[in-house]
């Protein structure tokens, strides 16, 4: 991560929430230099304070609201309440609900808002340590092995025994099991970033068993265990934001470790609002018998039914195509812009006509 720009002692943190967009933090901070061998973070105990953030937070939930509108995010204040309290307690936040509601860009929208980077894990099954936390650089200390063999040797000549040479080689293990060789996956990266940042573990329902207890002491303590190295505390605790559309039930010792929300569709005029944001080019009564036939859509027994995202995308068609309202024959056309399985496009162009009146009356 690049980072330019340092933040004098003395300066009083600016706030990130007014009225023009937030400034990338790359404008606005430098990381101290780093030393090419630095010792690793260790904390002594879980309870031991960090530095404070140099970022202040938003004052009220509803400036917080404020904030992400700004970030083009229409939030329900049942929604901005705890990922509020989440930023306020230091306290993950697991948000729940329907596949295509906003979950992900909650992440989004909360990190543009309060001008911190965005660090995203991305959850599946068989995802582990190597993947999420950090690996070792292997190559690379092949390399540097082949490199300082000579040195190696000098080292270990004059050893009288086998046992006195690996001794004298023990003592330079330390050189390549350090942060030299460590490659930092999301959640290191998340903990060690130079400023606080915003953690999206997305979809953790997607990951097995094993890894969510593996977590525990990431959402828990805002620290990690590397064998080799020891034990890594947060330079700064990031927002973590888990995601979960319900593919399998979550463990109590996860929810227990986390603050809780719940995203599901919106009402039909926050959606018209959602849409006239995203897609401004927008008739006011073409965005609105969109939404009143999708809802209806939402309504009937499909396979998928339509997400937010997915309304976006019909509307912006509609806008290239020139429509000013709905029609029968030009929806029926669009349908695969809305709906993804060739079974839910039969049920829904078999009552197209219907539907489109109905959505005109609203």
């Amino acid at each position: 991560m690049t980072i330019a720009g340092e933040v004098p002692a003395a300066q009083e943190p600016r706030s990130l929430l007014g009225s023009d967009p937030p400034p990338a933090p790359s404008m606005e901070y430098r990381a101290p230099p780093r030393p090419e061998s630095r010792p690793p973070r260790v904390r002594e105990s879980s309870a031991a304070p960090l530095p404070p953030s140099p970022f202040r937070p938003p004052a009220s939930p509803a400036e917080f609201e404020r904030a992400l509108g700004r970030a083009n995010y229409l939030a329900e204040p049942a929604t901005v309440l705890p990922l509020w309290l989440a930023l306020r307690l230091d306290r993950p936040l697991l948000v729940e609900g329907p596949a295509g509601v906003g979950k992900t860009d909650l992440a989004r929208a909360a990190a543009e808002s309060l001008g911190r980077p965005l660090v995203r894990l991305q959850c599946y099954e068989g995802l582990d340590e190597s993947k999420a936390l950090y690996e070792w650089d292997y190559s690379k200390q092949m390399l540097y092995t082949q490199l300082l063999r000579d040195v190696i040797a000098q080292n270990i000549a004059g050893a009288s025994s086998l046992a006195e040479a690996a001794d004298r080689v023990a003592q330079s293990d330390a050189t390549f099991w350090s942060d030299r060789f460590l490659v930092a996956r999301p959640l290191l990266a998340a903990l060690q970033s130079a400023i606080p940042a915003v953690l999206l573990i997305d979809e953790v329902d997607r990951s097995d068993p094993e890894f969510e207890a593996f977590l525990l002491e990431v959402l828990s303590e805002f620290q990690v265990t590397i064998p080799e190295i020891g034990t890594i505390g947060a330079t700064y605790r990031p927002l973590v934001l888990l995601t979960s559309n319900h593919v399998r039930d979550l463990t109590d010792a996860l929810r227990r470790r986390c603050l809780h929300a719940y995203l599901d569709y919106p009402s039909p005029a926050r959606e018209i609002a959602i849409i006239g944001l995203r897609v401004p080019d927008i008739e006011v009564d073409l965005a609105a018998e969109l939404v009143a036939f999708v809802h209806k859509v939402r309504e009937m027994d499909l396979r998928k039914v339509p997400s937010i995202s997915e309304t976006i995308d019909w509307a912006r068609a509609l806008v290239i195509l020139g429509a000013r309202s709905l029609d029968p024959a030009l929806a029926q056309d669009t349908l695969g812009l809305l709906l993804k399985h060739e079974e839910d496009r039969a049920k829904v162009t078999a009552r197209t006509r219907d539907l489109v009146e109905s959505a005109q009356r609203r």
